[in-house]
């Protein structure tokens, strides 16, 4: 090995691996595909080793590059935290964040805070994935995102868990014959017109865990709808005289949500955990503290504190 490896290398190195493309990992890097191509051949130079097999559509690693690949994940995120330590010692807010944030809360909280937080803090590049809790707490592990926002509690322990706001669940109905309720019990949902997101969704375990389903699963009807958009799934709702339950939050958007099919739910109230999660080594503390105070100030004025609820655990 004549010369050491560069941070910049090993960078772009894990941008290819993880795109399989040499045009989008200069994207996610933010230089030239020549700049990136170069960098990483330097590197294989430097190793004596050929990391991938660039006639594979996509781009994959060769049997070297899978030896020392992880190790590589490793040196990287440990130089990304003595950055990160180093920022916060001088009270600094640059650099990317990385977020995760489950379907069913994106649309609903996201337009709450983004635009704000975004403007309040110009040096960061907030890049922001909308996927299930399964797959974000699987990027978290692997470090390939720095933040989750979803339903709590998760039964990973070994990650970190932040409590951000309780919401209550509400009713949905689309039938006519609804318009003119106040309230629901949860006895009184017709099963039968039921619809639910798609099986890998938090929501949909919560609703059935409200619903009872499990005990109701002799009735011979189809009440999973496989989509993971909620927009869709009330679509549906309305267009075949259903009904659903919704988080507080997709119910405060009237562009979207018809009001007069919204109905609240009796007392013990369901309601579910939304909160942050992270890995215990990330080392951006200060940008947890920050989108913590940034959420709780948005939804504040919106959520009713609720005397009597039934949390419910989405696992």
């Amino acid at each position: 090995m004549t010369s050491s490896i560069s941070f910049t290398q090993i960078k772009y190195v894990l941008a290819l691996q993880k795109t399989g493309s040499f045009s989008q990992a200069a994207e996610m890097c933010f230089v030239t595909q020549s700049t990136l191509s170069t960098m990483v051949r330097k590197l294989e130079d430097q190793l004596d080793l050929t990391l991938f097999n660039r006639k594979s559509k996509p781009i994959q690693l060769t049997q070297e590059g899978k030896v020392i690949i992880d190790q590589f994940k490793v040196i990287y995120h440990e130089l990304e935290s003595l950055q990160e330590i180093v920022q916060d010692t001088r009270k600094e807010f640059y650099g990317t964040l990385k977020m995760g944030i489950i379907p069913t809360l994106a649309p609903f909280l996201l337009p709450l805070f983004l635009d704000r937080i975004t403007k309040k803090h110009p040096n960061i590049q907030f890049s922001i994935d909308e996927i299930t809790t399964t797959e974000i707490i699987k990027k978290i592990k692997l470090r390939e995102l720095d933040i989750g926002i979803l339903s709590l509690p998760i039964p990973e322990k070994n990650l970190e868990q932040k409590s951000l706001f309780f919401e209550e669940f509400m009713i949905y109905d689309a039938h006519n014959k609804a318009l003119s309720r106040k309230k629901y019990k949860i006895n009184d949902i017709d099963i039968n017109r039921l619809w639910l997101l798609e099986e890998s969704h938090c929501l949909t375990g919560q609703i059935e865990k409200i619903c009872h389903l499990q005990k109701k699963k002799n009735v011979r009807h189809n009440l999973i709808f496989n989509s993971g958009s909620i927009l869709s799934l009330l679509a549906l709702v309305k267009m075949n005289n259903g009904i659903t339950l919704l988080p507080q939050l997709a119910t405060e958007r009237k562009n979207l949500i018809e009001k007069k099919f919204i109905h609240t739910i009796e007392s013990p109230i369901p309601v579910r955990e939304v909160g942050l999660i992270s890995h215990p080594n990330f080392a951006k503390k200060r940008f947890l503290t920050m989108i913590e105070k940034e959420i709780i100030q948005a939804v504040q004025p919106i959520l009713k504190k609720s005397k009597k609820v039934r949390v419910i655990n989405p696992y």
